[in-house]
């Protein structure tokens, strides 16, 4: 009884300090909090690998059942108090911090006049050991993390009023995913008994219980009311906490023509295959329009390129204007554009074409305000093909006699 009175006390003082700094976040930073985290990470890995203490339920450790299991439900609190793009803060941290020491680990056993302390040796044996485990740990923590905020947000759409059970229900499911995870590295390193899985599950299910009950009325004593927005998709938490996001955001501003803003003829190249290809699988029409400006050498001509430029930009601007939003727009080269417009036939892709033109004539002028006009080409499938290459090529013909019927027109499969 002695032991497990000590669990509980070491789980209450763990609670206490962490609980402390992030509710003090706004006054003493947020960086305190998360550098709790990971400062005793190493311990926590140490005592889960080494040190047990038998109690009647098995062998546990105060390492994992402690601290690893408070670790997690400190992560999860984070999220509820702020939200997915700072949580990822720490647990990316974490994931960093200890490649970082393996890698370490592994460069200080290459010194050739390395001593110890006092005669003592150096045990790099153990030293690699604890390090992959610290590294297998993380692992599992960044997935125990992920899991543990989309269980929460999904069985908040049921249980939103109550977040000790939402922290309870989360926090013994994803603990048995990851005392799974732990003693299969844990018997694979040391052999660890059967013993040592069960004593530390029964374990990790009672701190669970102790950190929903402890966190939970910390939340209810302060009245908190979530932050994040309950409508927000799981799909958008996800892309959040695996900088998804980032990523996308990245992808958006590159492959962009740096005059218009329009996506550029390399986005052309990589999105246009996949979107004719995705139209012909499920069934759907895809629709091409070639554009092109009127007269344009002209313009540079008389007025110099820089004004040249302006009047490009602004036909971009007016072509997005006359477009739908799951349209795309390209600037192919030069005064060249070209649409990419999915879910729309051939004859209805010409109509719009009309109606991008009037708009482009009617909004885009030269320097001395004269109306500059376009010629369009519409291709589209079934009928002029299914692949990217031959719909430009129809586009492209199409273009071509718009040109030579006098410009400012749209030629179509249905004609001009």
């Amino acid at each position: 009884m002695a032991d497990i009175f000590l669990f509980f006390c070491e789980g209450l003082l763990y609670v206490a300090v962490m609980v402390a700094l992030l509710h003090l976040r706004h006054l003493i930073g947020l960086g305190v909090f998360v550098a709790a985290l990971g400062v005793l990470h190493f311990i926590e890995t140490y005592l889960a690998a080494v040190i047990y203490v038998q109690v009647p339920v098995g062998f546990i450790s105060p390492g994992s059942v402690v601290l690893f299991s408070g670790k997690l439900m400190m992560i999860l609190l984070l999220y509820v108090k702020e939200d997915a793009a700072t949580v990822r803060q720490p647990i990316y941290g974490l994931l960093a911090g200890n490649f970082l020491t393996v890698a370490f680990g592994l460069l200080l056993q290459q010194h050739v006049g390395l001593m110890t302390a006092g005669h003592r040796a150096a045990d790099f044996a153990f030293i690699d050991e604890i390090g992959w485990l610290m590294i297998w740990g993380t692992l599992l923590l960044y997935l125990d993390s992920i899991l543990i905020i989309l269980m929460y947000e999904k069985i908040g759409r049921y249980l939103r009023g109550a977040p000790g059970i939402r922290f309870f229900i989360c926090g013994a499911t994803v603990l048995t995913f990851d005392q799974a995870g732990f003693y299969l590295a844990l018997y694979l390193m040391n052999g660890a008994p059967a013993a040592v899985f069960w004593g530390g599950w029964i374990a990790k299910m009672v701190a669970a219980l102790f950190y929903a009950v402890t966190l939970g009325g910390y939340l209810h004593f302060l009245r908190f009311a979530p932050v994040n927005d309950p409508d927000r998709k799981l799909g958008d938490i996800f892309n959040t906490l695996t900088f998804r996001e980032r990523y996308e955001d990245l992808l958006s501003r590159s492959g962009r023509d740096t005059l218009t803003g329009v996506l550029d003829r390399s986005r052309f190249e990589l999105m246009a295959p996949r979107l004719v290809r995705n139209a012909i699988t499920s069934g759907n029409n895809v629709s091409l329009m070639m554009i092109d400006a009127d007269h344009f050498k002209n313009i540079n001509d008389r007025f110099g390129h820089l004004e040249g430029d302006q009047v490009l930009k602004s036909i971009a601007s007016a072509l997005s204007l006359g477009l739908r939003q799951t349209d795309h727009l390209f600037r192919y080269g030069g005064e060249e554009f070209v649409v990419v417009c999915e879910g729309l036939d051939p004859i209805h892709a010409t109509s719009r074409a009309n109606d991008i033109l009037q708009l482009v004539t009617g909004s885009v002028l030269t320097p001395d305000h004269m109306p500059v006009t376009i010629s369009i080409g519409v291709a589209g499938t079934p009928g002029d093909g299914e692949t990217v290459n031959a719909l430009l090529s129809a586009a492209d013909e199409r273009l071509y006699r718009a040109k030579k019927q006098g410009r400012n027109c749209v030629v179509g499969t249905v004609g001009p």
